[in-house]
């Protein structure tokens, strides 16, 4: 089986991208493993109309945030890397200052000490200093700092669209396959006329 892909879902606005990434993972080889923040549920149920149980069926496997003695908890545990989606400011602040006082924080130390791939889609505006000074910080730790900043080249049509092309560069970083958007192939405009 395939390596797992660690995927924390933190308590800013925008689960959606969280739950998203479960569902695109499904077709793939990829399991899905899961952390949800407290304040995750709640917006599951704010923004999505989603319960916490509903969310957790998506993943292959569901840690508690508590759970300091997870699997993921530890180096020697091997998966893909790790994405938190949506990164709350208060998490992308853990991460940048090692402070693993939970589950989703540790495993993200985890994936920067073992040098694995950490995509953090920070969730936040507008920013004021701190906040680029933690996601500068997260990056010189190694920490891919992906907010879910919408592209218009692939001409959306619906908010899943846009929703899709955030997950899509997401899961680029992984290098797991997806058909989730329309890749930008050369200036599209010129070959029209």
């Amino acid at each position: 089986m395939s390596k797992p892909l660690v995927i924390a879902i933190s308590g800013a606005s925008g689960v959606i991208y969280g739950v998203e990434m479960l569902r695109a993972l499904r077709g793939t080889d990829c399991p899905a493993h899961l952390i949800l923040s407290e304040s995750a549920g709640r917006n599951l149920q704010i923004e999505m109309d989603l319960t916490v149980s509903e969310v957790r069926e998506m993943a292959d496997v569901v840690y508690s945030n508590k759970d300091m003695a997870a699997s993921v908890s530890s180096g020697s545990f091997r998966t893909r890397g790790m994405v938190v989606a949506p990164c709350s400011i208060k998490t992308l602040s853990g991460i940048a200052n090692s402070y693993n006082d939970n589950l989703i924080t540790r495993a993200a130390d985890v994936s920067l000490k073992e040098r694995r791939r950490l995509v953090l889609m920070v969730r936040e505006t507008p920013l004021h200093k701190g906040h680029l000074d933690l996601m500068s910080r997260a990056a010189d730790l190694g920490a891919v700092i992906l907010p879910p900043v919408p592209a218009f080249y692939h001409r959306p049509e619906t908010i899943q669209d846009i929703i899709n092309q955030s997950i899509g560069k997401a899961l680029d970083q992984f290098e797991i396959e997806h058909n989730l958007f329309r890749r930008w192939s050369g200036d599209q405009a010129r070959s029209e006329t």
